[in-house]
């Protein structure tokens, strides 16, 4: 019996990936002065407004004020009528040093903080990544494009966005067909909403989601309220680490909890994330499994996972307990193991804080490399 699928996912110019943006932008600037900065930073962004908190151990100094206002200019807020814009917002700094009861424990090559991470890939995908939260990514990322190129193919558009795709799988989980498309974009007053739907049809849907999967069933729902000319921060307040489920799997796999904008790799938030991902694409990669979701473990201060947990799905040609068994033997977990394996202390993260940190071909997205394919291939 065939079932539905939804997955979600937002622009750089909706307000949390704004926060997220300049968390990530800050870690960034930190990281070139600075390879071993110890970084978590946090950004609210609202009318007018962009406050930076968090704790920071580095040795590098950076102008805040002008590392946020560059990164809103980036975007595209750069009108008055946006009400938050690079020249007029407020920017306020209150960034402290670490505590130094962590660091006692990161010192000494430990986890950063305990936590639960999930890493997870599947064959629907070329990017070995679920269908709804790639075709989610790719819609607000082509309005994102349109936007910037000032062309006269949708000169109407605003930096903020949103996009939700649902998928129909048959029973054994393949997908069929996409069921139903959302888009709700912000836009200048002079332009119908009779217009805006024609345009995001044929430029932005038709122009990302294979015509295979599109028939006359599928259902479009184009700025849904009738309106959307308020937008960003201005229109709702944002915040670092609001939107982890669109940075991961849209739903689809489960989700630590932990937030990874404005973090250092020390923090295994991130860092193990990522880990884990690596392991869980390489496995489908290696064609041990079609699908494959891994969880690790960790206590704040200690080096080792405490715990490696894998789910196949029952897709595995080995038992889920020898691939476990694998990853222990040829991964190196700790948090300076995957520091080092996937090269994290580089200012690698502004391009991370919109459109998915999963499932991208960016050489500097390390962790989607199949380079443990032919280990892991050796265990079938």
């Amino acid at each position: 019996m065939s079932y539905l699928f939804t997955s979600e996912s937002v622009s750089e110019g909706h307000p949390d990936k704004v926060a997220d943006a300049i968390s990530d932008g800050i870690l960034d600037e930190l990281l070139k002065h600075d390879p071993n900065a110890r970084v978590a930073c946090e950004t609210f962004v609202s009318t007018g407004l962009a406050l930076v908190g968090g704790e920071v151990t580095t040795t590098a100094y950076v102008e805040i004020p002008n590392i946020v206002r560059s990164i809103i200019k980036d975007i595209g807020y750069t009108k008055p009528g946006y009400k938050f814009d690079s020249e007029s917002c407020s920017v306020l700094n209150a960034i402290h040093s670490q505590s130094p009861d962590i660091a006692m424990g990161v010192d000494k090559g430990g986890a950063g903080d305990q936590g639960l991470m999930f890493g997870y890939a599947c064959n629907q995908t070329p990017e070995l990544m679920p269908m709804p939260i790639v075709f989610a990514h790719k819609l607000v990322k082509r309005l994102a494009g349109i936007r910037k190129k000032q062309s006269d193919l949708m000169p109407y558009l605003a930096p903020d966005a949103k996009s939700q795709v649902t998928v129909e799988y048959d029973e054994n989980n393949n997908p069929i067909r996409v069921a139903a498309v959302v888009i709700s974009t912000q836009h200048n007053k002079n332009v119908s909403q009779k217009q805006i739907k024609k345009d995001v049809i044929e430029h932005v849907i038709r122009h990302v989601i294979p015509q295979k999967y599109l028939d006359k069933k599928t259902k479009y729902f184009i700025n849904p309220t009738g309106r959307f000319e308020i937008g960003g921060p201005h229109g709702d307040s944002g915040l670092t680490g609001r939107k982890i489920i669109v940075d991961t799997y849209g739903g689809w796999a489960p989700h630590g909890g932990g937030a990874f904008s404005g973090k250092d790799p020390t923090k295994v938030d991130r860092s193990a994330t990522y880990a884990a991902r690596h392991i869980a694409k390489n496995v489908v990669g290696a064609k041990l499994a079609k699908e494959c979701l891994v969880q690790v473990a960790y206590a704040i201060g200690v080096k080792d996972p405490v715990s490696i947990h894998v789910d196949t799905k029952g897709t595995g040609v080995i038992p889920d307990a020898e691939i476990e068994k694998m990853i222990e033997k040829e991964v190196d977990m700790t948090p300076n193991g995957i520091i080092k394996r996937l090269d994290l202390r580089k200012p690698i993260y502004r391009k991370t804080a919109a459109y998915g940190h999963f499932g991208r071909k960016e050489k500097s997205f390390t962790w989607e490399k199949l380079d443990l394919v032919p280990i892991f291939k050796k265990y079938k």
